[in-house]
């Protein structure tokens, strides 16, 4: 399965979390790639869908590709993801009351802990500065 995320920090250089409604835990945006979709547009589609906010991608940060993950529904799959750094251009911080049962920003110090080790390394990446990571 093909994922798309984002890193997206407000001018107090906070990370923005989303807690999501199928695992009530904090992670980064993003989701699926639709069909011919490339993965920047999923992103940026993808963080539209679950924040309000409208982005543009700045870096990629990496392809994270070598993680497995259950569902609740116990689905089983090899998620590829590329995460991007993010920059905020418009839009409102609100969630889509479906996936999304809160937004938070917080200080990349004071991260809670993130619903799969995919987005703890992504989120370690970009905090040490990597950028074009292949996992």
């Amino acid at each position: 399965m093909n994922f798309a995320g984002a890193v997206i920090c407000n001018e107090n250089k906070e990370v923005l979390l989303q807690k999501r409604a199928d695992r009530e835990a904090w992670g980064l945006p993003g989701g699926a790639m639709e069909l011919g979709e490339s993965a920047a547009e999923a992103a940026i589609r993808e963080v539209l869908e679950e924040t309000g906010l409208i982005v543009e991608t700045k870096d990629l940060i990496g392809a994270y590709t070598k993680y497995f993950d259950e569902y609740p529904n116990g689905d089983k799959a090899q998620t590829v993801s590329f995460f991007f750094e993010c920059k905020v251009v418009g839009g409102e911080l609100q969630g889509d009351g479906n996936e999304t049962l809160e937004l938070a920003y917080f200080p990349p110090d004071r991260m809670p802990p993130l619903f799969v080790e995919q987005h703890e390394d992504v989120f370690a990446d970009w905090r040490s500065g990597a950028r074009g990571v292949c996992r």
